[in-house]
């Protein structure tokens, strides 16, 4: 019934409770000291390492691509993860009038919406100069960061929660960041108004 000459091949075989994909990945689980170096296993354990972090509240992750880019830039990322097929596009916008330079983070249904390339105060249009696939520029750009960066999939589970729950970009951080620092304050002026709080 088995053919002996694929028992030169075989590493190790394993007992599963489970048929089909759930029978997979406890295979691959039982199988983890075996396949150490696969890449499906290293990306199980590198996601699962982003979720203990969350779950335990350290304070030492970031998921988002705006609060992601804000932390490479602090040099706070340690390990940054990304999905590989991520559809976000790095737009570095100019305003023409005013000659300021700025960057945009969008996918392609936000750059649908032309808002996003307006001035919102002046109304002025903001002049493509360059349109990269983050997914590219932070292949190039990472190591300036000083930090690993870490290409997964969606085929795993984990792999599929991280891009659906967490927007495919996060990082595990050197230290903890609070975030809400750096959040724009919005203006309500008019909205509250001082005899409110009387």
């Amino acid at each position: 019934m088995f053919d002996q000459r694929l028992q030169s091949i075989i590493l190790n075989i394993v007992d599963v409770s489970y048929g089909g994909e759930n029978g997979f990945s406890q295979a691959i689980e039982l199988s983890a000291d075996t396949l150490a170096n696969v890449k499906f296993v290293q990306e199980k354990k590198l996601i699962s390492k982003f979720f203990e972090e969350i779950s335990q509240d350290t304070g030492k992750y970031v998921f988002g691509v705006q609060d992601t880019i804000t932390c490479l830039e602090m040099g706070a990322v340690e390990t940054l993860i990304v999905y590989e097929n991520q559809d976000t596009w790095r737009y570095t916008l100019q305003n023409t009038s005013t000659g300021e330079t700025q960057i945009k983070y969008l996918t392609l249904e936000q750059a649908q919406d032309d808002t996003h390339f307006h001035d919102k105060e002046t109304g002025v249009e903001l002049e493509t100069q360059e349109k990269t696939l983050i997914v590219e520029w932070l292949a190039n750009e990472y190591k300036k960061f000083g930090c690993v960066l870490e290409f997964v999939t969606n085929k795993s589970q984990e792999g599929s929660q991280f891009c659906r729950g967490f927007g495919g970009i996060g990082g595990i951080l050197r230290y903890a960041v609070d975030l809400t620092e750096f959040e724009e304050q919005e203006d309500f002026g008019d909205f509250y108004d001082d005899d409110d709080f009387l």
